[in-house]
């Protein structure tokens, strides 16, 4: 089974760059999309902040998606670039963001079809339920 980091040197480099811009390009404007939506609906100010936060996350997911195109990962073959990248995105499939970059829903679907995927997020959902009673 291949690792998640390539034995290549810049091939390695590559991923942990991609693992990156999930955490610090990607994910802050989804976040802040998720808590305008989710959090603050119920703010007078929420319809006005809503759309500038969705426009703040269309940018990155816009570059993203045109990176992506047709292949079926970031860099070749999958990585923990494209784990991380997979996970930060899941986590916005509720928004329905993710709809308008029908490139980045389908990558997204084949991170969730992976088992190693399914089986972490089961071992996830199971303590995120045990600590929440």
């Amino acid at each position: 089974m291949p690792a998640l980091l390539p034995d290549d040197a810049n091939a390695r480099a590559r991923a942990i760059a991609w693992m990156f811009a999930a955490l610090n390009t990607v994910e802050p404007p989804l976040v802040e999309l998720a808590v305008a939506a989710l959090f603050e609906r119920d703010k007078p100010w929420c319809e006005q902040r809503l759309p500038v936060v969705r426009d703040r996350a269309r940018k990155p997911l816009g570059q993203l998606s045109a990176r992506l195109g047709d292949a079926g990962w970031l860099d070749g073959a999958f990585s923990a670039g494209d784990l991380m990248m997979a996970a930060v995105l899941f986590r916005s499939k509720e928004l329905g963001i993710l709809d308008e970059f029908p490139n980045l829903s389908t990558y997204v679907a084949r991170g969730e079809a992976r088992p190693a995927f399914k089986r972490a997020f089961a071992a996830q959902l199971a303590v995120f339920k045990q600590s929440t009673g």
